[in-house]
């Protein structure tokens, strides 16, 4: 698999989302759409994240993006998701990692010394004509949503 760079054609997707719909990332052409990728709902880090994404959801819809969180979870575990936390964001399911292994994020990992495949916590920035503008690896969390939105407002 090749890595993604910034100019680069976004992969499209057709995947089950959050309240029985799906999405389609060709039909968002024409709108600025933040695709973060997440290893787990319910989770510290990835609650936090989508906490950030959902305060900082009219901003983003102000500057004219889309906002869409996937993970491997399944769309119940998405919905029970948002309604837990009220999110705003849209939520996506990618079973079989085959979206996020074509974003380049399903990676090996280790912890305490066990190695096994997890999602890199990552975001994608994919301007009007679905190419990669930018792309962030091994998110940390604190500050990430205030610089995605910063790189949206610069994308115009």
């Amino acid at each position: 698999m090749t890595e993604l760079k910034t100019g680069d054609l976004a992969p499209t997707f057709k995947r089950p989302a959050d309240g029985g719909e799906e999405i389609d990332l060709a039909a968002l052409r024409g709108q600025i759409v933040v695709l973060y990728l997440y290893p787990k709902d319910d989770t510290p880090g990835c609650t936090t994240e989508a906490l950030d994404f959902t305060a900082a959801a009219p901003a983003f819809g102000e500057a004219g993006a889309i906002v869409i969180g996937m993970s491997k979870d399944s769309v119940k575990k998405h919905d029970n998701f948002k309604a837990k936390h009220g999110l705003q964001v849209r939520l996506v399911s990618d079973p079989d990692a085959e979206v996020i292994d074509a974003y380049g994020s399903w990676v090996l990992k280790k912890l305490y010394g066990r190695e096994y495949m997890g999602i890199d916590r990552s975001t994608f920035l994919i301007d009007r004509e679905g190419r990669i503008a930018r792309i962030w690896h091994k998110v940390k969390v604190k500050g990430h949503v205030d610089e995605v939105l910063a790189a949206v407002r610069d994308l115009g």
